[in-house]
């Protein structure tokens, strides 16, 4: 890993040649799909993190003290106090420095030895961005945790609440409180090159200079003994019954991909598209089966960065099979450098591939140039005529995360049978807790959701949890990323709604689902909800749409029941889901966010879960998995192939919370044959008190 000790800093266009460590995201069928569009915007679900925290608008800096709540005052912050003495150390020397929730790869799940924003702020949600300054510890955050920012930060911080008027951005507020020609320190392999460089640009305005500390993060100078070790279980083979194609047959069409955009190399740095394209999985990080890796993949060969104390046998053999090398993880910018000098043309992905990377890649080339130069003009001439092609960045999307969320047969039909053990487990479940509120047993929201986690882990298969389950009854359902806690969790009230979204990593697939119940009798208001949503859920499945179509054309057919009452939610309404992979995937999603024009494609896997929260009352959501398929419509205008979509989850809808009134003859057709599927699926499954909470809750319905 990272070395701890100090050492020099470099500017922004003067990277380190030290090594250290690095991070995500249209290629030629059967695996590769051209696609050139870029969406600038990533769908936020209900439970992704919020990746950049910006402002919508210019604004002045206005401090945020004026609008968090008082707190009560605290101890000087030792480990502020230590920060800041590291500022004006040799070879450091800085007037502020950034500390983001991201490790290298730019995760959504990260593992616990890289939590500095949590380490240094003691603010524990997933979305958030810290800065120091010698007087000033502020930190932003959005919408879905001012309330817990406010619980856990001292009065030694300020909150900013991202997204609220008048509040800046992270460079806004810098140049505000800076003295200009200030200095700006941030780890550049924290930072995605685009995230860097908009930062650089932004604080350019007062002229302040972003200088990258490649040798230290100045966090860790601080954690030094009690910062967790890193974790080193074994990396394990992902089976091609499971893959459905071989790392060769991958490898193979990403270089002629290369090959078509005139590069000779790519650098891979985001996790899951490691895992995929190697049929690897690992487990560094929480939910997320994954291994802490970088991958270079030339023309004729393949250099996978990683832990060697990870590799065991079995993966050394399916490495060696398909021509890839080991490299230490620490390696990987002096591997860049050298394909520079190379006269590599290096394919990156500067909103995926971190700053350190891009960076040093870019100087190499520089360095290279000004060679060339210093032998004259004649021979610098021969020099790049001599190379098929100069070192040249060429600076694209990542051809693998489209791949990679299109999912071949072998990899649907994993997802198909994980989401029935999947539904077995919450059948199992359900009954158990039906059966626990009659008899007024007393049950807290974790202790509901360790019991789901027990079910599960009885399934073939069963790996981990693919996210922190939210588990939220009554107000708590309607905090979108509500995570109960021991020490302040509610008891489940069984007169008020409760919130179940939950999903698991198994072997040959990964899960997602939220189903909202309540144990006694709904109030009016609440199945009107409950049912304008499920509305919403039935109008999304039954979605028929051409090809190339993106998904925030869709995102409307979910919510046309809300609007027309005047109510909507605040999240996207779906998300990709890796297969055995990470529960969040791009490019695809269905939001209204309608920057991200990636086209719903064959194969891909999408979440429907659209909902309804009401502050301090009740929150509702109805999720499903759905496949992306081909759908035959009596007609073909433009000749284009029409698409819709394949349930994967197969769990009952509670029946007890809808209003009949509002759904339409075809509405209760469509839960009536959901619900004969679910029993005809799982049933066999099952025995005993769960086979009977499956039949008395796939009932069909009668519309009067």
């Amino acid at each position: 890993m990272r070395p701890f000790s100090l050492a020099h800093s470099v500017p922004l266009s003067s990277p380190s040649s030290h090594s250290r460590y690095l991070r995500f995201v249209s290629i030629s069928f059967p695996i590769f799909h051209k696609f050139n569009s870029h969406p600038k915007f990533l769908d936020i679900s209900p439970k992704a993190p919020l990746l950049n925290v910006r402002s919508c608008s210019s604004i002045s800096a206005k401090s945020s003290s004026e609008l968090r709540k008082k707190r009560p005052t605290s101890e000087p912050d030792e480990k502020l106090r230590a920060l800041r003495q590291l500022f004006s150390k040799p070879g450091i020397g800085i007037d502020a420095y950034i500390i983001p929730s991201q490790d290298a790869h730019q995760s959504e799940f990260i593992a616990e030895c890289y939590m500095r924003r949590t380490y240094i702020s003691g603010f524990t949600g997933s979305a958030g961005t810290a800065v120091v300054t010698k007087d000033k510890a502020v930190l932003w955050t959005d919408g879905r945790y001012f309330l817990q920012a406010e619980k856990q930060l001292s009065s030694n911080w300020i909150l900013m609440r991202a997204g609220n008027l008048g509040v800046p951005t992270t460079g806004e507020w810098l140049n505000d409180v800076l003295a200009p020609g200030g200095r700006i320190g941030i780890d550049p392999f924290l930072f995605s090159s685009d995230a860097a460089e908009e930062l650089r640009q932004a604080i350019a305005k007062k002229n302040h200079e972003l200088v990258f500390l490649y040798d230290i993060n100045l966090v860790d100078e601080i954690w030094k003994e009690s910062r967790p070790k890193p974790l080193s279980k074994p990396i394990r083979v992902h089976d091609l019954k499971y893959a459905g194609l071989d790392v060769v047959s991958k490898l193979s069409s990403l270089r002629s991909e290369l090959a078509d955009a005139g590069s000779s190399a790519i650098v891979v740095s985001m996790l899951d598209e490691i895992a995929w394209l190697l049929n690897l999985r690992g487990s560094d990080i929480p939910h997320s089966p994954v291994m802490y890796a970088y991958l270079i993949v030339e023309i004729d060969k393949a250099k996978l960065f990683v832990d060697n104390s990870k590799v065991t046998t079995d993966v050394m053999e399916n490495l060696n099979s398909a021509g890839i090398e080991l490299r230490p993880y620490e390696s990987i910018l002096s591997e860049v450098e050298s394909l520079a000098a190379q006269g590599a043309r290096l394919w990156l992905d500067r909103s995926s591939a971190n700053a350190a990377i891009v960076n040093t890649y870019n100087s190499a080339c520089e360095r290279y140039y000004e060679h060339l130069e210093k032998l004259g003009n004649t021979q610098m001439n021969d020099g790049l005529n001599s190379w098929s092609a100069a070192p040249t960045g060429i600076y694209k999307v990542s051809p693998v995360a489209f791949a990679k969320a299109i999912k071949n047969d072998a990899e649907l039909e994993g997802m198909r049978n994980c989401h029935l053990r999947d539904a077995a487990a919450l059948a199992q479940f359900w009954a158990w807790m039906e059966e626990e509120i009659h008899k007024d047993v007393k049950l807290t929201e974790v202790d509901v959701a360790d019991k789901l986690l027990e079910f599960r882990s009885r399934q073939s298969g069963f790996i981990d949890t693919s996210f922190d389950t939210i588990s939220g009854s009554g107000a708590n359902g309607a905090i979108i990323h509500y995570k109960p806690e021991p020490d302040s969790c509610s008891i489940v009230d069984a007169n008020k709604l409760f919130l179940l979204d939950s999903g698991a990593q198994y072997v040959d697939g990964t899960t997602d689902i939220t189903r909202t119940v309540h144990f006694g009798e709904p109030t009016a208001r609440e199945k009107e909800c409950f049912t304008r949503v499920l509305k919403g859920h039935i109008a999304l499945d039954q979605a028929v749409f051409p090809e190339n179509t993106p998904g925030f054309v869709l995102d409307a057919f979910a919510r046309s029941s809300l609007w027309k009452t005047g109510l909507d939610y605040r999240h996207g309404t779906g998300h990709g889901v890796g297969a055995a992979l990470n529960v969040h995937e791009g490019p695809q999603s269905i939001s209204f966010r309608y920057g991200n024009m990636t086209p719903l494609q064959k194969g891909m896997v999408v979440s429907n879960e659209p909902g309804y929260y009401e502050d301090h009352a009740f929150g509702i959501r109805i999720e499903n998995l759905v496949s992306v398929k081909g759908v035959d419509t009596p007609n073909r205008f433009g000749g284009i192939d029409y698409l819709g979509f394949e349930k994967l989850t197969f769990v009952p809808i509670q029946t007890k919370l809808i209003d009949l009134s509002l759904l339409s003859a075809e509405d209760v057709t469509w839960l009536n044959d959901y619900h004969s599927k679910v029993w005809e699926k799982v049933s066999p499954l099952l025995d005993g008190s769960a086979l009977q909470w499956l039949r008395s809750n796939t009932r069909p319905l009668v519309k009067q």
